[in-house]
This record gives structure tokens, sequence and C-alpha cells, in this order.
């Protein structure tokens, strides 16, 4: 293990994050809330410690494997969250404990979207801004971006791309070369951006509520700049827009690009209807928002139009894992919120910027459960699982099936540590699952926010983010024995 080597990229990588800080700087500059001296504060403390790390290693360049890659993806991941606490100390406005800010910055990063924070609508620009943009960079993951744009690691980026990204087929390759790949995608992730800005504004939102809520949408993280979340607009235009993008940004951004790149020669629609976790997971979206929606027509009298934009952004919301609300959870009929919580579980597509169990794999234990009943009325059958015109291996789908049960082991670990720590235990089921998801609306008390959660608590719901963003296995191999030893 060439733990200075870690060290070394770990530090070139903040000074990197800490340019961010930049951004909610100029914003402050721009509205005159008086944060920009927070936020060059946090710029000059962040670029610091990587300076620190980096200067102190910066001879050490051995070469990187999968179980560096694996430490250096962690390790990222909390550092960054913990450096990106700075700014919500700093600010008065918030009232935040450190516990809170912990838990509002590993939301944020993670992509979770839960809050600790009310009201948003008082608070200055830039710190809502930041709120927003941490998010964004979070939404297609840090370390892809780093290996996109930073050749000077001195190290090949596979490792780390396959430490960060998510999906069971993920050590398929697309394309030849990893930066590439990481390149595209954040030109992908930047163009879906801007056209998602640029609807909400022509649906009605201000300039900034409309960059603000793209960074929001497009990474799935559902943060929202007021108290009332997306229902503070009251505008079904704009509730349609977001569920599209939310779609859009929850299907795998390998099949968007391999779309683009193939548009000569094949029209888009083909490419997208050939790939078998799309079919699956379109289908799944339209049933559940045809249920959603009819039932909200007959609960709320809404017109026609109005229950299908309601109902549609509401659970696109929750299947993609933003956690944009327009309802409490207690406010819905009861079967209404099991299928929001349960589309929540199944998640988006593999390569996404949603969370949960992912269609792929939810796809690929349906096909076994299939297989085994026709193996239980033909017992000497083979018949191989195939996903499209491909078989998959019997790893593949070992791996699948011990994701599920890592997945529940985490779960119910964090649901004790949680209840330990005071909260009811429907509460922490609920709590948990949203963490773990990182859907972010949790079921009971948490249903629009987490701030009566006790402090030890949000601490473990914090490692209930990291571990749901980075699908399990990439954090929990670091408890292994086997992985520490040489």
């Amino acid at each position: 293990m060439h733990i200075l080597s870690i060290i070394r990229i770990i530090g070139i990588l903040i000074m990197c994050f800490s340019i961010t800080m930049l951004t909610p700087a100029f914003v402050a500059l721009i509205y005159g809330d008086g944060g920009g001296k927070a936020f060059m504060q946090s710029f000059i403390i962040s670029l610091t410690v990587g300076a620190g790390l980096w200067w102190s290693c910066h001879k050490h360049k051995q070469k990187l494997h999968s179980r560096e890659g694996f430490l250096i993806v962690v390790a990222f991941w909390v550092v960054l969250s913990l450096l990106g606490v700075i700014p919500f100390m700093m600010f008065e406005e918030t009232h935040l404990t450190f516990p809170d800010a912990v838990f509002e910055s590993f939301s944020a990063l993670t992509t979770t979207g839960a809050t600790v924070i009310s009201g948003l609508d008082q608070l200055p620009k830039s710190i809502l801004f930041y709120r927003q943009f941490l998010q964004w960079i979070g939404g297609m993951g840090l370390i892809v971006l780093a290996v996109a744009i930073i050749p000077l690691l001195g190290i090949g980026g596979t490792h780390l791309y396959r430490a960060e990204s998510s999906g069971p087929l993920k050590d398929q390759k697309t394309l030849p070369r990893i930066a590439e790949i990481a390149k595209l995608l954040w030109i992908l992730y930047l163009g879906l951006t801007v056209l998602c800005a640029l609807a909400y504004y022509w649906a009605g939102m201000d300039l900034f509520d409309a960059l603000s809520h793209s960074f929001a949408t497009v990474s799935n993280g559902g943060m929202s700049t007021h108290d009332m979340s997306m229902g503070y607009f009251n505008n079904s235009k704009i509730y349609l827009l977001a569920s599209i993008f939310m779609l859009i940004a929850g299907c795998n951004f390998a099949l968007h690009i391999t779309a683009l790149v193939n548009i000569g020669r094949r029209p888009l629609w083909k490419t997208y209807f050939r790939d078998p976790e799309f079919r699956f997971f379109l289908t799944l979206q339209l049933v559940f928002i045809c249920i959603v929606a009819v039932s909200f027509y007959f609960y709320y009298d809404l017109s026609m139009f109005d229950a299908f934009a309601q109902g549609m952004f509401q659970l696109t919301s929750m299947s993609m894992t933003a956690g944009f609300t327009l309802y409490d959870m207690e406010q819905v009929p009861a079967f209404i919120a099991m299928l929001l919580v349960f589309s929540a579980i199944l998640g988006g597509c593999a390569g996404s910027t949603s969370g949960g169990l992912k269609s792929i794999r939810v796809l690929v234990m349906w096909l076994q459960v299939k297989r085994e009943l026709k193996h239980l009325v033909h017992p000497n059958l083979v018949i191989p699982i195939k996903l499209g015109h491909s078989i998959l291996a019997p790893r593949v789908i070992e791996g699948i099936w011990s994701f599920l049960m890592a997945f529940l082991i985490i779960y119910w670990i964090c649901v004790f540590g949680v209840i330990l720590c005071g909260l009811e235990p429907f509460d922490a089921m609920g709590a948990v699952l949203a963490t773990l998801t990182n859907v972010g609306p949790g079921i009971g008390s948490t249903g629009m926010s987490f701030t009566h959660v006790p402090d030890s608590a949000k601490y473990i719901l914090a490692f209930a983010m990291v571990c749901g963003r980075l699908e399990v296995f990439s954090l929990i191999v670091l408890f292994s024995p086997a992985f520490w030893k040489t």
C-alpha cells in the first residue's frame, strides 16, 4: 500500500476542489450579501490543506492499483465533505452546529438532498448557491472530474474510475481511455445543466433560481433555495420540465454518449431501445407515473394536467432519488407513499446521477427469479441469463446478489445505530433508507427535515450517505482485513 502516494494524490484533488469556493464568492460579490469573505477564507484553508498534503509527499509517484484507488476515493469523499463544512460554519445566518454542518455538507456532495437548514428564503444568496453547487459537482462524481482534467496526477485513472462509478457492469470499458470517458461525461453533464437552466428560466424562474435548481435537477440532488422546495413556484410547466431532466439524468450517461456518437449511423430511439436496462427502466417509470397521477387526480381533486404534472414530478423525484418534494409523505395516500418509497429503493440506471439499487441490478435479479421458476418445472434445463444478446457471467450475477446482501446488512447496522442514538425505530428506518439510497426525504419525522435528529445520529446518517453514493462495496472493502494485507 503506497500511503505517501495516496496522500499526494488526495492533496492534488483537494487543491482542485478548493477552486470551487471561488464561484460562490463571486455570487456573493454580485448580490452583495457579505459572504465573499467566508468563501475566500474557505478557499485559502482548503488550498493550504491540499498543498500541505501534496508538498509533504510530492516525490512519491508509485503506480496506482485497485486497493489504492478505493482508498483514495473513500478518503477523498470524506475529506472533501469535511472541508465543505467550513462555509456552513462561517455563516452565522445558518445557525448550524458542527454535526449539522457535517450532515449538510455530506448530504449535498453525495446528492442525498436531505437538509437540517430551515428559513432558506432568508439566507444569503451565496450560501444557497453553494449548497446547490456542491450537489452539482458531486452528481457525476468528483473523481471522474479529476481523472478527466488532472493528467498531472502521474497515474492511470482506471482504478479511480472503477471505484467511483456505479453499476455491476462498470468493469466493461465502453471507450478505449478512461480520461476520454470522463471528459465526454462532463461535457454532456454541463450541456444538460445549461439546457435545464434555460428551460427553467423560460418556464418562469428568475435567473438565480433557474441556475441553482438546474444544478440540483441534473445531479438528482434535490436541494432547493426555498423551504417549500419546488412547491414554491406552483407551476406545472416547471414540474414537467424538472421531471424530464431528472429522468434524463437518471439514465445511463454512457448510453447517452453512445446515442450521440452514433447519431449519424442510427436513430436516437433505436440506440436507447436496444438497451435492455433502458427499456426496463422506462417501463417501470411510465407505470409508476400513471398510478401516481391517477391517484392525485382523484385524491386531490386536481385538473388532469395538474394531476399528471404533480404526479409525474413527485414520482420522478423519488424514483430518481432527487428528493424534491411537493407533498409530505404523510400527506399522500398510504399506498402512494409506499409506492414512492419502493421506487426510490429501485432508483435509476447504472452510470447515472441517481441512487438506489439501480435498474440493471433489479432487472438481473428479476431474470434470475424467472430462471429459478423454470428450473422448478424443468430441473435439468440449462437456462443462461441473457441481457439483450449477451449472456451474463456467473461472477456478475453473484456480485449483484452480494451487493443486495451488503446493502441490507449496512442498512440494519445503521438503523440499530440511529436507534441507539435516540431516534424512534420507525423514524430511524425511514431516515437510514433516505440516506443510504441518497433519496433525501425520509419517512415519519424526517419527511421534510432532519433538524430534530440527534447529533450523534447525524454522523451515522452521513456514513450511510457516503456508503450509498459509493455503492456500499467501495466503502466497506476498507473494513476487510484482506484489503490491508500486503
